[in-house]
């Protein structure tokens, strides 16, 4: 039974997340073998990532420089030591028996982002980045229908990960939903990840809690693991939430825990009893120096990154004119930024190149499944079409006709206008031929027109412009035909 909502009000749900980001860097993080996903099994392997006796491992600086990306677009302060440890546990595709990580000296602390909670602007804590190895991949065959075989792939062991922990700053289960949609966004932006969850680039663990409403002491908190999707974070902390809550309010009370969610039955059952750092006997790392961060290296990780969402879309709304909302959907990405700013460059009205890309252009991508990147129609290209337009060239009518003749056939908007003899008809005097026929051809709308019902004029123009096959210039047919009926 849903739990009602007076119970809920009794409470403050309190959650923090720790999400894992796989790095989008060709080779792992202690070796030079591929990331590459998707290749057969075990076919990304050597001694360093088998864990085998006498294997050494060597640290990536490409993954170190993208975690620093990271956590400075979480306005992190980067330490200038951090140091790896060895997490030890049992678990069969962790070939080594334990897991590089960074534990007390991580490479980044107290940061924050910032995003929309409750209607307004909230700061969401960072306590730290840090950067880890992954395991390998247990796969299963047969579960839950049969027998079970199960198989290991290490090609995943080995690959380089930052593991970004929050404050338990969240208050609701749609909150967590938009602080990891945020993050994608900036690691997306910054291009430190390919953040496909599909693939698990992206995962997360979300540690949820309740408490009395208006208290300020955390609950008893349970970790929901492995949520690898944004649609599964949200259902999994709304049932999780509404469990512990209805479990208080019959007297019992909130056992910490590990629990995974099964997305078949909507529900999160019990793993483990919650396991604590000391657990993992934490020591650090014999293998690897101490990393030390020079302010150089730092000042290089800067200077690399691109112009982040907020700022963007802040650029777009003064530079360029944009509503914030135009602003926020044409920086969704920075792909289609790109794109848009790309029209603009060339030559093209800021606020109608807007409503182009982001109505008909996109619808047509949708249509055809496809990324702004694998657009058909470039940027210049799309931005001579929307300069015909604004130059009384092309309706705005013919323009979705040329778009679509463009996004098909790749020819220029010119190109297609000339070969359909599409161009625009601002001759006074053709339209004023065609406004007299329309008028002698329909005396009755005539007479209603001159009798006082003005609101004919809008059927009166309908019917010139579809006798000149929509290319005479609206608001000259307008301008006409209201002298014309008024005689």
């Amino acid at each position: 039974m849903p739990l009602a909502t007076e119970a809920r009000a009794n409470y403050d749900v309190v959650i923090g997340l720790e999400v894992h980001v796989q790095l989008l860097t060709r080779s792992k993080i202690f070796c030079g073998c591929s990331t590459r996903f998707g290749d057969p099994p075990n076919t990304h392997t050597c001694p360093v990532c088998l864990g085998l006796p006498g294997a050494l491992p060597m640290l990536n600086r490409e993954a170190v420089t993208m975690a620093m990306k990271a956590a400075i677009a979480l306005n992190c302060v980067i330490n200038s030591q951090s140091r790896f440890s060895r997490k030890n546990y049992f678990y069969p595709d962790l070939p080594k028996g334990y897991q590089i990580s960074q534990y007390d000296e991580p490479l980044a602390e107290h940061g924050w982002l910032e995003m929309e909670g409750g209607g307004q602007r909230k700061r969401v804590g960072i306590t730290r980045v840090h950067l880890e190895e992954d395991a390998g991949k247990s796969l299963h065959e047969g579960f839950p229908d049969s027998a079970v075989s199960s198989y290991i792939d290490l090609n995943r062991s080995g690959v380089p990960l930052i593991e970004i922990v929050t404050e338990p700053d969240l208050r609701s289960p749609g909150e967590a939903y938009e602080f990891l949609t945020r993050l994608k966004q900036i690691m997306l932006y910054l291009e430190v990840s390919d953040c496909n969850m599909e693939e698990g680039s992206l995962r997360c663990d979300a540690n949820a809690s309740v408490r009395p409403a208006g208290t300020t002491a955390l609950g008893t908190k349970t970790e929901v693991k492995n949520l690898n999707s944004f649609r599964f974070l949200q259902r999994a902390l709304t049932y999780e939430t509404d469990r512990q809550i209805e479990g208080l309010e019959r007297g019992d009370e909130v056992t910490q825990e590990t629990r995974l969610w099964d997305s078949r039955e909507q529900r999160t059952y019990g793993m483990r009893s919650k396991e604590y750092a000391h657990d993992y006997r934490y020591f650090p790392e014999p293998d690897l120096l101490p990393l030390a961060m020079s302010e150089a290296w730092k000042e290089e990780a800067r200077r690399a990154m691109p112009e982040l969402p907020d700022a963007r879309r802040e650029r777009l709304t003064h530079a360029y004119g944009l509503s914030d909302y135009d602003a926020a959907q044409l920086t969704d990405s920075r792909a289609l930024a790109d794109y848009y700013e790309g029209v603009v460059d060339g030559g093209a009205d800021p606020k109608l190149a807007a409503n182009w890309v982001l109505s008909e252009l996109l619808y047509l991508l949708k249509e055809a499944k496809r990324q702004i990147a694998e657009s058909p129609v470039s940027a210049a290209n799309l931005a001579e079409l929307v300069q015909l337009i604004a130059g009384g060239k092309i309706t705005g009518k013919m323009g979705k006709e040329v778009l679509a003749e463009m996004f098909s056939s790749l020819k220029h908007a010119t190109a297609v206008v000339a070969e359909r003899g599409l161009s625009q008809i601002s001759d006074p005097q053709k339209i004023l031929a065609a406004a007299r026929e329309v008028i002698a051809a329909n005396p009755k709308q005539t007479e209603q027109y001159r009798n006082g019902k003005t609101t004919t004029l809008g059927w009166f123009t309908g019917q010139v412009m579809k006798a000149t096959r929509g290319q005479a210039n609206p608001q000259l047919v307008q301008e006409i035909l209201k002298k014309e009926l008024s005689q």
